[in-house]
């Protein structure tokens, strides 16, 4: 595994990976210590009432997240009919993959464009691309005219998840933060769902993909005009010497009584850090490249298990086998939801940890039954691991990661190391995207299916090795375990 955290105590310079991941409740509470400060502290937790209209605009992001990645699904084949590409998985491929190259783009400049210009801001400025884009893509009469609208929906889509990350993270009440972070990701199942759904009368009504893609400006566009009115990250404020702003901010979110306890904990942190600008050296190589590496392997895990590969080409595979596609699509949308919902239920009682290995280990499992359905040529014995597989992945795997990597990265490089790992999600999704009718094609389910399954595999040991729990921890209190003062 990597090497020691730089700047750190001695302690941490001696822990290895497995210690490191075992002491992780002790290391919390040897330094929740530094975080009893000379103010009175409130009594109860902040009302989660407040933050929650705020989260919830912020999940629109989700929504769109969501839709945009399953809007081709259903449509894939009657716009390569109309498009005149029928027949060419390198081109299908290409429709799905496109806008996740956009994707990478974006959140490559994410995190300097929530740096730059705060949260809200950033959430109005990745509406934009999502808005063109699909006006492209609706009247687009050719592969290339597709091929750009894709590409700017994708750039929308890089900026957009991991602001909304950074953004619920900063906003939440600690003690709510992991059901919060959930939103997100159920969110996003309600916008596969939409685009699923929205995609049934396409066999029936010509032109009705063009209809999918016009639809999705509502959201869009809503959440243009409701960040109007949402608060903007007191820790981004306060990052900006705008210490004013961010009590108000905070008198918002949490209420007047735990205002000054969260601005005492944000200047006890400010004292403790550099002044200097961050580069990628910084993420890379220095005291914060632990936390960007466990952040970048987790998305990795997360796409190469093969989870969107489901999400994108369920239709033709269940087409392939002679099954409804519209049934299938049901069925993976009714498992993604209900998955969603138990992480919901869970993501503050179990932890994030629990959750990752519970997951991982239920998708290896499935792919387990994809290999035998594959080997035995047991087809519902295929549908059965394709819907508990994406089960599985909805508890954890899929909403853990997006939340995990805020609470454990510090305010001053979060946006940035967000930023990072994202763009090491959308690089593994592009391929998977790209490469899987392919592939599926070339090498057959069976050794495909064994790949996904081995990666599921892999990804249990690495959790179980390097990943910390941080339920209930404060943002603070977290950083400050991770990155002690010198």
């Amino acid at each position: 595994m990597w090497g020691q955290l730089r700047g750190a105590s001695s302690m941490y310079k001696r822990m290895t990976s497995r210690d490191y991941a075992n002491s992780e409740d002790l290391e919390l509470d040897n330094h929740s210590g530094l975080l009893e400060f000379d103010v009175e502290q409130g009594s109860t937790n902040p009302s989660w009432k407040l933050s929650l209209p705020h989260v919830l605009v912020a999940t629109i992001v989700g929504f769109l997240f969501g839709y945009h990645l399953g809007v081709v699904n259903e449509p894939l084949e009657s716009i390569s009919q109309s498009l005149g590409f029928n027949g060419n998985t390198l081109a299908e491929g290409l429709v799905v993959s496109t806008c996740l190259a956009g994707a990478f783009g974006g959140s490559l400049v994410s995190g300097w464009i929530a740096d730059g210009v705060g949260r809200r801001r950033a959430f109005q400025l990745c509406a934009l691309p999502m808005l063109l884009g699909a006006s492209i893509c609706a009247t687009a009469t050719t592969l290339s005219g597709m091929l750009i609208g894709r590409f700017l929906v994708g750039t929308g889509l890089g900026v957009g998840p991991p602001v909304a990350s950074l953004y619920v993270a900063e906003i939440s009440p600690a003690h709510v933060r992991g059901t919060y972070g959930s939103f997100i990701q159920i969110a996003g199942c309600l916008g596969l769902i939409g685009a699923l759904v929205m995609g049934i009368p396409v066999k029936s009504i010509d032109g009705w993909w063009r209809t999918c893609f016009w639809v999705s400006i509502v959201p869009a566009a809503l959440l243009v005009l409701c960040m109007m009115f949402c608060a903007e990250s007191p820790q981004w404020l306060y990052k900006q010497g705008r210490h004013t702003e961010a009590e108000l901010e905070f008198e918002r979110l949490l209420g007047a009584s735990h205002v000054k306890t969260a601005i005492a904990e944000l200047s006890k942190l400010d004292r403790f850090d550099e002044a200097d600008s961050v580069t990628i050296a910084d993420l890379l190589l220095g005291r914060y490249s632990r936390v960007v590496f466990i952040g970048s392997a987790l998305f990795a895990f997360q796409q190469l298990s093969g989870i969107n590969a489901i999400f994108y080409f369920s239709s033709t595979v269940f087409r392939r086998a002679g099954m409804s596609s519209n049934l299938a699509n049901v069925f993976i949308g009714i498992a993604n939801m209900s998955g969603s919902l138990v992480a919901l239920v869970l993501m503050d009682k179990l932890g994030r940890r629990v959750l990752l290995l519970l997951s991982f280990c239920g998708m290896s499992i499935s792919m387990a039954l994809q290999v035998l359905a594959a080997f035995s040529g047991i087809f519902y014995l295929s549908i059965a691991g394709m819907l508990l597989f994406v089960f599985t992945f909805a508890v954890g795997a899929g909403p853990v990661p997006g939340l995990l990597l805020p609470e454990l990265v510090p305010n001053r490089v979060r946006a940035k190391a967000m930023a990072f790992c994202m763009s090491v999600h959308w690089v593994c999704n592009f391929f998977v995207g790209l490469m899987f009718l392919r592939l599926l094609d070339q090498i057959g389910p069976l050794l495909l299916y064994s790949m996904f399954g081995t990666f599921c595999v892999m990804a249990v040991i690495f959790v179980k090795n390097n990943v910390m729990e941080t339920k209930g921890k404060s943002l603070q209190e977290i950083e400050i375990a991770l990155l002690p003062p010198e």
